[in-house]
């Protein structure tokens, strides 16, 4: 059973560190901006300094969204539809930047609120019944993994939409690489249970 293919492999390994790479590096071009109260859509703000830098970052993360969607057929198909459209929904809150870092975007937060809802989903629409499949997509896991993300993404928006909230983006960023962390660690599970299975289907041809 072909349950993930390379190119997920690699696209789970490079998926958290990019997403972590890039506000820290951006973040780090940026003298006096502070990730504990600003947003990481604020690095890619239409008057951000190192807004390319940021939506370069944005842009490689859907693509990584759209390659696991294609190449982990672990996940069922509804879930990799989920995480497939979460990957374009990045695309479009990078080309929906806000205008500055005092003002809000109708369509980025549009955007931004469909990936946070979509990448907390995934896992549930992703539920494998079958015991032949890895324990991560069965149902405790798929159910616990999305019932944490829900709660952790309404926790953010209603943080978000609060103005007075000084902690908007410390929220941000752990609930958004808790998803793309757990999204990897899926696949790589898959991975291993993968190289288990055929491991053992050659001790059995070879007796």
């Amino acid at each position: 059973m072909n349950l993930v293919g390379r190119p997920a492999l690699v696209a789970a390994i490079i998926g958290p560190i990019q997403a972590v790479m890039g506000w820290v590096v951006a973040g780090s071009l940026w003298p006096g901006y502070d990730h504990v109260t600003k947003t990481i859509s604020d690095l890619a703000a239409d008057d951000s300094p190192v807004k390319w830098v940021q939506s370069s970052f944005f842009l490689l993360g859907g693509t990584l969204s759209l390659i696991a969607a294609v190449w982990a057929p672990v996940l069922s198909m509804p879930g990799r539809i989920t995480i497939f459209v979460a990957g374009l929904t990045t695309y479009g809150l990078t080309i929906f930047a806000t205008p500055s870092q005092d003002s809000s975007s109708y369509w980025h937060r549009v955007f931004a609120i469909a990936t946070f809802v979509l990448m907390s989903a995934w896992p549930l629409f992703s539920m494998r019944f079958d015991r032949s499949y890895p324990w991560i997509v069965r149902p405790v896991a798929a159910i616990t993994a999305t019932l944490i993300f829900t709660v952790g993404s309404i926790a953010f928006l209603s943080v978000w939409t609060n103005p007075e909230q000084p902690m908007v983006g410390l929220w941000e960023r752990v609930i958004a690489v808790a998803q793309v962390l757990f999204l990897s660690i899926v696949i790589f599970v898959a991975w291993l249970h993968q190289q288990g299975a055929a491991r053992a289907l050659r001790g059995t041809t070879g007796t």
